[in-house]
């Protein structure tokens, strides 16, 4: 690969740290550099890691320069990636500095992987022959070199017969390259059989691939359709290129049965990357990748900033998921930013859901976007068939929260020995703890946020800090003993009323803070894939992507729970999330059955789940976006500054307001306290900038800030592009 040298002895170096430009450097004599060169620079007191950028630098008299100190033999950020970092840095108004960061996230990478000791056969033969020494000469008689564990382990001899016999020069030494973190993947091992719309939508993604260059491809299928089994032939497609593969995975859980049905399909399993991962499988993982020896990688978010050598395809496995969204130092939602990537970079981008985001509909609608439909499940399965319970007809028994309706139909499922799922989309036991006595309420000292109760672990929690504190005996105000209630349910409370229905039934919580961590949670789903649990109770985490064979009845207890939060979003992601729930069930093709608790059965939303009709929900969803000038018909940016304490925090925002531009097609709401006015000690309040669809946001947002007021003291401001969240 050529790169050009530059002339000047200076070049500008991309540090991680929120500066708004790179910073120049010296190069010293007999030190070479490219663009994209990973080097340790000295910064204040200390040495960071850097890239080296484009451009000649900064005018800087040459004795007031600092001297790079190391250039890691590592391969160059290649000049997509080094303008995707630019793009992003420039649309969500961070330091570029701070999004390089995210690309220079495994430190020990830089260097090459070592390479370890081997044992090779030699000419010599032993001195004498026993039956574990013939084992192990049998294994070795290939000439392949091997370790010195790994040829005793495969021989199935202890490492003290591998020493003797290198002891008497039967073996001699050589150095073995570091092996793969993964297997190459093979395009054609394990091909699926596809018919009617997957085979159409299948060869309309290979062709795609193929033909190389820009393209977004929305794949839209029904739960249970076989979407991954299609975008694997594009994926295919991309490796018979020569190309490699980004998958990106809303949720480290779905990573397993992924990881699974890739190896079915492909022979081998994609590496992986998320934060669960061990660091030293992380490191491996970035080095082997950047040199193209990893193909395929399946991961999180932060995937997007791995350093390809070749990447070709980028799928965004449940493109409508929330946690696609960065919200933390750098703003960003992978979906998005995973179409700049492929525009920037010249392949195709898929994203595939059984319930796009408004967006990405509208997108395909106006032909910015392809659209690939699968409008049946796989093999014929049916869809359950989907009812309303009205909660205001039939209410569940005093004190409890399942209707007597669900109940019955939850036994019915146990007597025909299949699964039941029952989906609440909170955590814990209840959300709030109250005294009955003086009516004291269990709130964070940090957030502006009640604490909520986990029985099973005996605490009181705060989702948004963190805090924790064990649930007292007694009322913390006036000490009255025993008189503690526990207000509306959480998962566990659920639990325990389902126990007292079905005594007998096997049950199982899934939660995403249950203990044990992803490992047990990992183990719980093969468990329910298996058949070895009745009755599960979950939060979302089990809505997406999962599949349950014997599962045949889900019931939502709280469907109203999104619907009131007055998000501009709300009614979408209900309809995501109840639609994604639902269609856990019956993907094998029995007869199964969804119910929604509502009290609100007249609900838009209510109405297209139960009936099906999904493009009677997305015409509605859209018009009213369009009417209101949200996204996608306008531009929506979100600006929360806070502060240790409220009058900082409140004075900074309206000094902001005050600064924003006139401007015809951009207005300014607030400031106002937000939802949530206080997280972790920190007072909050937001404004919200609204414009229309060709209006300049970063350009207008920019003049605000340069016209604002100088950040002092412990005032922070945040700017969020395109918010997911209004809290």
């Amino acid at each position: 690969m050529k790169h050009d040298s530059f002339e000047t002895k200076a070049v500008p170096v991309l540090v991680p740290m929120p500066a708004e430009r790179p910073y120049t450097y010296a190069v010293p004599a007999g030190m070479s550099v490219v663009p994209g060169s990973i080097v340790r620079v000295p910064l204040g007191p200390r040495e960071v890691a850097g890239i080296v950028w484009d451009g000649p630098g900064e005018a800087v008299d040459a004795r007031k320069l600092r001297a790079i100190s190391h250039v890691f033999d590592c391969p160059p950020v290649d000049q997509a990636m080094r303008r995707f970092v630019d793009w992003i840095a420039s649309y969500t108004l961070s330091p570029p500095g701070m999004v390089a960061r995210m690309i220079l996230r495994a430190p020990e990478a830089f260097d090459p992987e070592p390479w370890v000791e081997g044992l090779q056969r030699a000419a010599n033969d032993p001195d004498r022959m026993t039956a574990a020494r013939a084992r192990v000469l049998e294994m070795a008689s290939d000439g392949m070199a091997w370790t010195r564990s790994g040829l005793a382990h495969a021989a199935g001899v202890s490492s003290t017969v591998i020493d003797g016999l290198k002891a008497q020069g039967v073996f001699e030494t050589v150095m073995i390259p570091p092996r793969p973190v993964v297997a190459a993947p093979d395009p054609t091992y394990g091909k699926a059989e596809l018919i009617g719309d997957q085979d159409i939508a299948a060869k309309e993604l290979r062709g795609k691939g193929e033909a190389g260059g820009f393209s977004v491809t929305l794949l839209d299928g029904v739960t249970g359709s076989g979407k991954t089994e299609v975008y694997f032939e594009a994926v295919a497609a991309a490796l018979e290129k020569g190309k490699q593969v980004l998958i990106l995975l809303p949720e480290i859980a779905l990573t397993q049965a992924f990881l699974e049905r890739f190896q079915d399909r492909f022979g081998a399993k994609p590496a992986e990357w998320h934060s669960d991962l061990a660091p030293k499988k992380r490191e491996r993982v970035w080095r082997q990748l950047a040199e193209g020896g990893v193909r395929v990688v399946a991961g999180a978010r932060s995937a997007l900033f791995l350093p390809f050598k070749e990447l070709g395809l980028i799928v965004v496995d449940e493109e409508h998921d929330p946690a696609y969204k960065q919200e933390d130092r750098v703003f960003y939602n992978a979906r998005d930013m995973a179409v700049v990537r492929g525009h920037i970079g010249g392949f195709p981008v898929v994203l595939a859901s059984a319930t796009p985001s408004v967006e990405s509909r509208v997108n395909a609608s106006q032909g910015r976007y392809g659209r690939a439909v699968l409008s049946a499940r796989f093999a014929e399965a049916a869809l359950p068939d989907i009812k309303s319970i009205d909660l205001r007809r039939a209410p569940p028994a005093r004190g409890g929260f399942l209707s007597p309706v669900l109940v019955d139909h939850m036994r019915r499922t146990l007597e025909r020995e299949e699964q039941s799922l029952l989906f609440l989309n909170r955590r814990g036991y209840a959300p709030l703890t109250l005294c009955r006595v003086c009516g004291h309420r269990f709130q964070c000292p940090s957030c502006s946020a009640w604490l909520v109760e986990h029985r099973f672990r005996g605490q009181l929690v705060c989702h948004h800090c963190g805090h924790n504190e064990k649930r007292p005996e007694a009322c913390p105000e006036c000490g009255t003993l025993d008189h503690l209630v526990a207000c509306g349910p959480g998962v566990e409370r659920i639990a325990e009323e389902v126990v007292g229905h079905f005594p007998d039934a096997r049950t199982i919580v899934l939660s995403s803070d249950m203990m044990g961590g992803v490992k047990r949670l990992r183990l719980e789903l093969e468990a329910i894939a298996k058949g070895e649990a009745d009755i599960v109770i979950g939060t979302q985490l089990v809505a997406k992507g999962h599949n349950f064979p014997n599962m045949t009845l889900v019931g939502v207890i709280d469907a109203d729970l999104g619907l009131a939060n007055g998000d501009p979003r709300a009614a979408e992601r209900t309809f995501q999330l109840l639609s994604q729930v639902t269609g856990r069930a019956g993907r094998t093709g029995k007869k199964s059955l969804g119910l929604l608790q509502t009290y609100q059965p007249e609900h838009p939303v209510m109405r297209a789940i139960v009936s099906g009709d999904a493009e009677a929900f997305y015409e509605r969803e859209i018009l009213e976006r369009e009417k209101s000038a949200l996204p996608p018909f306008g531009r929506l940016a979100g600006i929360i500054v806070s502060a240790d304490n409220r009058p900082d925090a409140e004075s900074h925002a309206r000094l902001l307001r005050r600064a924003a531009p006139p401007a015809r097609d951009i207005h300014v709401l607030g400031p106002a306290e937000a939802p949530l006015a206080m997280v972790a000690g920190r007072h909050r309040f937001r404004l919200l900038v609204q414009g229309d669809r060709p209006a300049d946001m970063q350009g207008y947002l920019r003049a605000m800030l340069a016209n604002g007021p100088k950040i002092r003291g412990s005032v922070r401001v945040q700017v969020d592009i395109d918010p997911q969240s209004f809290l």
